[in-house]
């Protein structure tokens, strides 16, 4: 019998379509922080149709593009009103001081007239800018955070974090079992929060950390317990998988879970039923779950110290978070959201360029949490100055010791064999290997240091 959507004779093609909607790289330049604004948030605009890029001081930020030149205006005292001009010639592109009175830094070094490199650091006036030689070309061309709506807990510039946020909101509104996975400190309750919001749920998100619940009392936290069920059990309790019904349970660091409880959280999971602890009676539940850890489980698994059916069970969809060594173009966003949520009397709080400075360039090994932190303790140390480096922590302003040896995750040991091989077929050729992933070359650096790899072994 021939299917209605095809004639006689017709072979379906077994081929992959083209993806129309491939992302293509293209240049992007970034604006990162305005030190005597960092409230306003950063800016992107992709270059794709652009040659020309005219920077200079105006009344209030903002662009305007014509016959393909992109003019950016910054209300920055500092910066002159012509000040630098960026131009694209057979792909290559340039970086041209205008005569401005307090000329152009690029990475820390004052220059006429240079060629960018991708994740150049330019320096006009207060304000920073980075350009990007190969960003994919995802998201609107245009992308400005300044306002005091423009940023919320998830916004992003990074492509690889929007992607995991589209996923997210994919899986949301239906009740499959979201598992999070990434470093402390990368966001993963953020996001657990997000994806109930959209999912519409009538009942509340309860978070849990599995980690901190006293062995003892972990199955009657979880399951509830009826009066008399155990000493100390003066009342009815109805306990966190109960609490979550018609919404969503939170399990944080769900690897910590003693292994006598996760047989017990699997019968809740299978047959959407919990027994209260001295109760006889299952009850129904509407339960949806998403559990969060920075351990491997699988590796945890084959160790015997996680169920193998239990995880199945929980691993409906996993999201990995990027630390932020790995998504750098959000420390930006991130010390606006931070600076507008700690210094909420000081709505005129500055940056001096050199803590700017020091901010985008460190890795924040501990992630967001440590970004946050040092931001709280550099405002209670400038009063009501402007941050300098001397508020920030020693730890962000020394240089990196190396990283003590720890054991990758299973994703970091793929990875660090994936780019380990592409090195040596490269034959130890950065650069070479950037093209081949569509990333800058700086971030193969980064990947290099952070997973060890010894490049000239494999040169030659």
């Amino acid at each position: 019998m021939v299917g209605p959507m095809t004639q006689k004779g017709d072979t379906l093609s077994l081929a992959e379509p083209t993806r129309e909607r491939e992302a293509r790289p293209a240049a992007h330049v970034f604006l990162e922080v305005e030190c005597d604004r960092p409230l306003a948030g950063p800016a992107r605009w992709r270059l794709g149709a652009i040659d020309r890029v005219r920077l200079g001081r105006g009344t209030a930020r903002r662009t305007e593009t014509a016959a393909r030149t992109l003019n950016i205006e910054v209300p920055d005292g500092w910066m002159s009103v012509e000040h630098a001009d960026l131009q694209q010639v057979e792909g290559r592109w340039t970086v041209r001081d205008l005569g401005s009175k307090n000329k152009v830094l690029l990475d820390g070094q004052q220059v006429d007239e240079a060629e960018l490199a991708d994740g150049a650091l330019l320096q006009l006036g207060h304000t920073f800018f980075r350009f990007r030689a190969d960003v994919p070309s995802v998201g609107p061309p245009v992308l400005d955070f300044q306002g005091p709506a423009g940023i919320g807990p998830l916004s992003t510039l990074s492509v690889s974090f929007q992607a995991v946020l589209d996923r997210a909101a994919a899986v949301a509104p239906g009740r499959v079992p979201v598992l999070l996975i990434g470093e402390s400190g990368t966001g993963k309750e953020v996001l657990a929060r997000t994806i109930h919001a959209q999912s519409k749920r009538p009942g509340p998100l309860v978070p849990v950390n599995s980690g901190a619940i006293p062995t003892n009392l972990v199955e009657a936290e979880l399951f509830g317990h009826k009066k008399g069920a155990f000493t100390g059990a003066a009342q009815d309790r109805l306990g966190w998988v109960r609490a979550s019904n018609g919404g969503t349970l939170f399990l944080d660091e769900i690897g910590d879970l003693p292994t006598n409880v996760q047989a017990a959280f699997l019968r809740v999971l299978q047959e959407a039923e919990v027994i209260p602890v001295g109760g006889h009676h299952p009850e129904s539940l509407d339960l949806r779950v998403i559990a969060a850890t920075h351990r491997d489980l699988k590796a945890m698994v084959r160790e015997g110290t996680f169920r193998h059916d239990l995880l199945a069970r929980l691993d409906g969809v996993t999201l990995e978070l990027p630390p932020l060594r790995e998504r750098a173009e959000d420390i930006p966003v991130l010390v606006a959201l931070l600076l507008r949520k700690l210094a909420l009397e000081r709505p005129d709080v500055k940056l001096t360029p050199a803590a700017a400075q020091a901010l985008l360039a460190h890795d924040w090994p501990l992630n967001i949490r440590e970004l946050e932190q040092a931001l709280a303790g550099a405002l209670a140390l400038s009063g009501t100055g402007a941050i300098d480096v001397t508020h920030l922590p020693r730890t962000v302003l020394e240089a990196p010791e190396p990283a003590p040896t720890r054991q990758l995750s299973a994703a970091e040991t793929r990875h660090r064999e994936e780019l380990t091989r592409l090195l040596e077929a490269q034959g130890g050729n950065i650069t070479a290997v950037a093209k081949v992933l569509g990333k800058g070359r700086t971030q193969i650096v980064r990947w290099v240091k952070r997973y060890g790899i010894d490049v000239k072994s494999l040169r030659g």
